[in-house]
């Protein structure tokens, strides 16, 4: 028997109807099993969305933002990844490496680098994947300044594309609602 391979189409948030950014927004919030609040969902949209269908209904989620990085004094365009989640009946079939296969796409067509916060759960994943570890200090820039974010030192992950990068260094982040990472 043959593994079944999974195939993800990207999608733009413009180009979802009202009704599949809902669909999305619940089978993501399910995935979660509650993890997931509104700002996390806002956090997703307006960059680009892969999608996994499966007979009309979504079964696996990932979406790829930009944001600004600061690292050693440069704003560096990322594409940072966010909401990737699969539907908990579809677990284990290999839909998140096709959900990292198009956003990785994303990523290196259009950012200077990716990044993403991982759970402890998946950094095995994401190091498998090329994507290095954030061993420095972890920061905000915040309305009032920079912020320390020290609970998130450990949990950034980056995919070099266009720059060099020392990950031991301090790594910024621009400001937004919630988790800042």
């Amino acid at each position: 028997m043959h593994a079944q391979v999974h195939t993800a189409r990207l999608v733009h948030t413009s180009d979802l109807d009202s009704e599949t950014r809902e669909r999305i927004h619940q089978m993501v919030a399910d995935a979660f099993a509650g993890d997931f609040t509104e700002t996390d969902w806002e956090h997703a949209l307006g960059g680009m969305h892969a999608l996994i269908w499966h007979h009309g209904a979504i079964i696996a989620h990932a979406a790829v933002v930009q944001r600004r990085l600061i690292h050693q004094g440069n704003a560096l365009r990322c594409g940072y990844v966010e909401g990737v989640a699969v539907r908990e009946d579809w677990r284990g079939r290999g839909l998140v490496t096709a959900l990292l296969d198009a956003g990785e796409q994303v990523i290196r067509g259009a950012y200077q680098l990716g990044a993403l916060s991982s759970s402890a759960r998946a950094r095995r994943l994401y190091a498998s994947r090329g994507w290095l570890p954030w061993l420095g200090p972890t920061s905000v820039l915040a309305p009032a300044g920079p912020v320390r974010t020290p609970d998130d030192d450990g949990t950034v992950f980056v995919l070099p594309v266009e720059v060099t990068l020392d990950t031991s260094a301090g790594l910024m982040c621009d400001w937004r609602a919630g988790d800042v990472w």
